[in-house]
């Protein structure tokens, strides 16, 4: 299988160093006060600034006011933004105009009546990653380790835009959510920590390595 990877929340130079170590595509930095694996503007340049060439550096936030991102997107080296609130269809194309990075947006899926809103956004976004809906009243968008129903996905023959796979993903079940749905992207966070925004060296290495 090549299934590309997304470590996102990271928030030290060895996290960057063992997501690049163990071969995956993505490096994600969340920009959310309410996340344990929020960083500052600043930690995230230094960290963006350590990562090898060709490991993709992509920017969480939800519902970003454009002076917060134009702060984000001016110090720290980006190759990508990620949307994990609630942008609308039209934000989404406005913030690909405004700073000319592709981005891809989060769709939180619980039942079969969250999945129209993937033919609205393969309109405008560059990529869509589907996660699992945050329970009511969650704090967090995402990152909180729940799984949904992979059978909603796998059905599905045909996507318009790439497309990444996340929600309770780990070690241990990441393979059978790939064979089960066709994802040809994954993005983990919780499933390779050793605590609540503290990244595992040997978690990560072992996600990515299931997968090859």
């Amino acid at each position: 299988m090549d299934i590309r990877v997304k470590i996102c929340g990271l928030t030290r130079p060895e996290d960057v160093a063992a997501v690049a170590a163990a071969g995956a595509s993505y490096a994600g930095f969340v920009f959310f006060p309410k996340s344990p694996r929020h960083v500052s503007v600043a930690t995230a340049r230094s960290l963006a600034l350590e990562a090898p060439v060709g490991l993709a550096k992509v920017a969480l936030v939800v519902d970003a006011e454009d002076g917060a991102l134009d702060e984000i997107v001016e110090a720290v080296p980006l190759d990508m933004l990620q949307l994990h609130g609630h942008e609308s269809p039209e934000r989404v194309s406005e913030l690909r105009a405004r700073y000319g990075l592709p981005v891809m947006k989060a769709l939180g899926v619980a039942g079969a009546e969250d999945m129209a809103q993937i033919a609205l956004y393969e309109e405008v976004a560059d990529q869509l990653l589907i996660d699992a809906k945050p329970p009511k009243g969650a704090d967090l968008p995402g990152g909180n380790g729940l799984a949904f129903d992979w059978r909603l996905l796998s059905g599905r023959k045909y996507w318009r835009k790439p497309w990444m796979l996340a929600g309770g993903l780990t070690t241990g079940n990441v393979r059978e959510a790939v064979q089960m749905t066709g994802a040809r992207q994954v993005d983990v966070s919780s499933g390779v920590e050793a605590g609540a925004g503290v990244k595992d060296a040997g978690k990560i290495a072992a996600f990515v390595a299931a997968l090859r």
